[in-house]
């Protein structure tokens, strides 16, 4: 399989796609080899005009558009097949759920150039504590007081404490019950919504409920994870999955039943092979 070029990329093949794009008219931010958001933003413009998906993504066809030659990368993916990730969802009832949204998951983090082990492990072990039954699911009405960490007041209405929640971006009214959590990761907030759906080309802000289908909640999770690559990479290569976990979840929420998982994986998953044949562990 070729490799892919994304944010945080770096190296002599971002500088070529940057001096692609740069005598395509696109891109005028210098050459420096570092794949950023105004690469990013130039790839999306060259996809829309050569009607590819505007996903920011250098694969195969944007690379052959550009004229530029792909190194050939690595992936687990192949191996990792629905019996696999039922044993890292014990007893969590979704193996038929597996079967039918494991491959949307699969092909979102290999488009978003996640493929490699650790980071397919942070995707499916994330599903295992966020949705339990790897289907995309709707956030739960939560009138808890006794942490106030809940969603809705004692006698309110659904979603009510996230009404005018600036942080999540929440100002107009009904903002709250409209984007509330979905998703295989939770996307929550007008700000998250729009942010997002802008990002993969989807309108989650008019049809907040697509977050839910299982294509687009699994481009949500693999952007996040794009976004987040730097800190998350740097957590899991000490092996310090409370910090990985944190990044997604903001603190220890489900963190045994995630390192349960990643560390499962961990021993079930072979190695992708480099290009000679031999096992290798991307970084």
């Amino acid at each position: 399989m070729s490799t892919v070029l994304r944010l945080h990329s770096t190296g002599p093949e971002v500088s070529e796609v940057q001096q692609a794009l740069e005598a395509a008219g696109f891109y005028s931010h210098g050459i420096d080899g570092i794949f950023g958001i105004e690469t990013e933003a130039a790839v999306r413009s060259f996809q829309r005009r050569e009607g590819l998906t505007p996903d920011g993504v250098v694969g195969p066809s944007t690379a052959a558009q550009l004229g530029v030659v792909l190194q050939e990368g690595s992936s687990v993916i192949p191996e990792v097949t629905p019996e696999l990730v039922v044993s890292l969802f014990h007893g969590a009832r979704a193996e038929h759920n597996i079967e039918r949204y494991l491959k949307p998951v699969l092909d979102a983090l290999e488009a978003a150039g996640l493929s490699d082990k650790e980071m397919v492990l942070m995707a499916l072990a994330t599903i295992r504590v966020e949705t339990g039954t790897f289907a995309p699911v709707n956030e739960e009405v939560d009138r808890s007081t006794a942490t106030h960490k809940g969603n809705t007041s004692a006698n309110g209405q659904p979603f009510d404490r996230y009404e005018h929640n600036h942080e999540l971006g929440n100002v107009e009214p009904g903002d709250g019950a409209r984007y509330h959590g979905r998703g295989f990761i939770q996307l929550t907030g007008r700000k998250n919504y729009t942010h997002y759906g802008a990002a993969l080309g989807v309108d989650l802000v008019d049809n907040p409920d697509l977050a839910l289908d299982p294509v687009v909640a699994a481009m949500v999770l693999a952007r996040y994870l794009l976004e987040n690559e730097p800190r998350i990479r740097a957590a899991l290569a000490s092996m310090d999955l409370a910090r990985a976990r944190e990044v997604v979840n903001g603190g220890d929420q489900g963190l045994e039943i995630f390192s349960a998982a990643y560390t499962h994986g961990l021993q079930l998953i072979p190695n992708a092979p480099g290009p000679d044949g031999s096992d290798v562990l991307r970084a």
